[in-house]
């Protein structure tokens, strides 16, 4: 708690703690599950409270909350043709394209929690691979979690729900692959941020694009698909997916602390050995 409070002091904002349950969701199916939510928005005048609810769920999901906003709401998936959606790039004001990234021998690295200037709800768990569905409003800002450079762009939603390919599942997506050699990934976009485009060299909290419901989370709450994994070649997308439970990282950015992934990724792709192909869920 001392630890949450002294963040909120240092942003200047009010720390609002709401310790419940609530409904979460599954990217791949919308289906509930058990959240806790940590939230601070800064249009409440306050001390630190607790209060709870009870909901249906089936896992746990650990909300962190950067300011007010509507949790989305469920749909279902409808039976219904897919037609491709192609993406529109918004001019929408972003910090100026930085120079090449050269960090200092044994310097920290600054990381930055991917959703930003929304109420956003990260996922403790997913299915089929290791990954984080951050369910927010359609329209909120997707930010580069690190200093690094743009690596592949998706700018056209080709998901079609009859035939769920899983290079397509993404729909509008970007990654970028961090000085700290660890890549970077979020999907589901409504649009990319202008200026985006492999080898652009972006800061931890430049905008990369909006998020929104294409690919797979067309009939699903508007989220943001997290993903971190090492970087391999372009077109890899079941490992660029997800390798390494990005939750413990997610939490941590949030309350503004430096907490690397870069020793996890390591020993997951030492784990996972040599690469002949998607694994599960292709």
């Amino acid at each position: 708690m001392s630890h949450l409070l002294a963040h909120s002091r240092t942003l200047g904002i009010p720390l609002e703690v709401d310790n419940g349950e609530r409904r979460g969701f599954n990217g791949r199916d919308g289906c509930p599950r058990r959240t806790t939510t940590l939230c601070h928005p800064a249009c409440q005048e306050g001390t630190v409270r607790w209060s709870g609810w009870a909901v249906l769920a089936v896992s746990a999901v650990f909300t962190l909350s950067a300011c007010g906003a509507s949790s989305p709401d469920a749909s279902t998936r409808p039976d219904s043709p897919a037609t491709p959606t192609t993406s529109l790039t918004v001019a929408i004001p972003s910090v100026p394209t930085p120079s090449p990234v050269h960090p200092l021998p044994k310097a920290k690295v600054p990381y930055v929690f991917p959703v930003g200037a929304c109420r956003a709800s990260a996922s403790q768990s997913h299915h089929d691979y290791p990954a984080s569905d951050i369910f927010t409003k359609v329209g909120c800002q997707f930010v580069s979690p690190v200093d690094g450079r743009v690596d592949e762009v998706t700018r056209v939603d080709l998901w079609d729900p009859k035939t769920n390919v899983g290079r397509d599942r993404g729909g509008l997506a970007v990654s970028v692959v961090g000085v700290d050699g660890v890549r970077y990934y979020g999907s589901h976009l409504s649009a990319i941020g202008a200026g985006i485009a492999p080898g652009v060299q972006v800061r931890a909290g430049q905008l990369l694009g909006l998020t929104g419901k294409t690919g797979s989370a067309r009939f699903t709450p508007a989220h943001l698909h997290f993903a971190i994994s090492w970087p391999t070649s372009a077109g890899n997308w079941w490992i660029r997916r997800g390798a390494v439970a990005p939750q413990v990282f997610l939490t941590a950015w949030h309350q503004g602390k430096v907490v690397s992934p870069v020793a996890a990724v390591a020993r997951a792709k030492r784990a996972y050995g040599v690469d002949r192909g998607c694994r599960s869920y292709c």
